[in-house]
């Protein structure tokens, strides 16, 4: 099963000649997306290493506290998507909207040397999650657009994989500037500052602009603007509210990984000045599984591997409530965490190629993403509020709990009529 994506609509990828036949496996486009990707997430998996202790123990911030801004976090990003998506359809340039996106997070940065209070983070935040949300979208069409619907996994599986690599090299830096410089976060969201502006410049220099104006190329009529009633249309689609309904309700019951790394370093033991390095782990196991798992999605079917990852999570969780504290507590858990990603996180977007028809395809994208992030605002609102009146272990077993029920409804919504894959 392709997580709804078999029998594509009329004008989802199924143009002969144009994309299909022998090529390359991945695009160039997906390799030089995947560049800015890296470099992107250098800049800001600095900045989310160091936030969770920075707010925690050095502004003192609660558990609620921090759940409200880490809601904010991912919230913004899911309203603004459904803009930037359909904007990018309207003018037909997602490059434009990418590089408005990477331009306004990259301006963000320095403005974390300013903020010192909940309201002045929370805007600035706020206004990074936005360049976020402008870019996820037409950045993901760019990909999709770019390769045919047999090979969208791995795609994927590619970019996501590049985008990893900044998401392990950025703790790094950051676990080195916080022992080499005098003011070490100020240090760190300075130079994250820096990374950011040098990924603009590459999508600038390098992501080719084509505008899309015609329907199937040379000679087609050019389409009028994508309007919004148009977009909306996409949910009428019954396999686009399949999946939009599930990463929704599968986002309610993932936690968040800043809460997952304040959860293990608590269980474990781990020392402050080590913390920065565990989101290095889940990087590293992304990097390593994302081609692999996105190759066996193409294969085996998208819907076992999606929720294959969620098993994995639910596995961390468990291990977080109940596992002995060993050595082995801490990359155990990593590597399920990574595991969920590769997973998942390439493997949702490349569902919908044969969903979506070409021209709405950042539309289609966008309206999946922000029901899965907007789900993941809310399940860090509760569980940063049950953390507070409950204690973690309870706000943790619940989003277990949860998230259990959850994957056994997702299983039965995506499951093909042509028998279980």
């Amino acid at each position: 099963m392709y997580l709804t994506d078999r029998s594509a609509t009329p004008e989802a990828d199924t143009t002969p000649g144009r994309r299909r036949g022998p090529g390359p496996r991945v695009a160039p486009v997906v390799l030089v997306l995947g560049t800015v990707s890296l470099i992107t997430d250098v800049s800001s998996e600095m900045v989310t290493a160091v936030l969770p202790l920075y707010l925690v123990t050095t502004l003192g911030f609660s558990p609620l506290g921090f759940g409200a801004l880490d809601g904010v976090y991912n919230g913004v990003s899911a309203l603004v998507q459904l803009t930037g998506g359909h904007l990018a359809d309207r003018i037909r340039n997602h490059k434009l909207l990418a590089g408005l996106g990477y331009g306004l997070s990259a301006l963000c940065k320095p403005l974390l040397l300013l903020a010192g209070s909940i309201g002045a983070l929370g805007t600035v935040l706020a206004l990074d999650r936005t360049g976020k949300g402008l870019r996820t979208a037409p950045r993901d069409a760019m990909i999709s657009l770019s390769t045919p619907v047999e090979r969208q996994g791995r795609a994927f599986g590619v970019h996501r994989a590049m985008d990893t690599t900044g998401a392990m090299l950025g703790p790094l830096a950051a676990f080195f500037i916080l022992r080499a410089a005098a003011d070490g976060y100020d240090a760190v969201f300075g130079v994250s500052a820096c990374v950011a502006v040098l990924g603009v410049i590459v999508l600038l220099l390098f992501v080719p602009g084509k505008r899309r104006d015609t329907q199937d190329g040379a000679g087609a009529e050019p389409r009028p603007p994508v309007r919004v009633a148009e977009a909306l249309a996409l949910l009428r689609l019954p396999r686009l509210r399949a999946l939009a309904g599930c990463a929704a309700l599968l986002g309610l019951t993932t936690v968040s990984d800043a809460f997952v790394y304040l959860l293990l370093q608590r269980r474990a033991g781990v020392g402050e000045e080590w913390f920065t390095l565990l989101p290095l782990g889940t990087a590293v196991v992304f990097l390593l599984l994302a081609v692999p798992l996105g190759a066996l999605a193409d294969r085996i079917g998208r819907r076992t591997v999606f929720l294959a990852g969620h098993v994995g999570l639910l596995t961390a969780y468990a291990l977080l409530l109940w596992a002995p504290d060993t050595p082995l507590l801490v990359p155990a858990v990593l590597a399920l965490h990574g595991s969920f990603y590769a997973a998942t996180d390439g493997v949702l977007p490349a569902a919908l190629a044969g969903v979506v028809p070409e021209h709405l395809r950042a539309s289609g994208l966008a309206i999946v993403g922000t029901s899965q992030a907007l789900a993941r605002f809310c399940c860090s609102l509760a569980f940063g509020a049950a953390w507070t009146v409950w204690g973690d272990g309870t706000a943790l077993a619940g989003s277990a709990i949860g998230l259990l029920c959850c994957a056994a409804v997702a299983g039965v919504v995506l499951r093909p009529s042509g028998g279980p894959r």
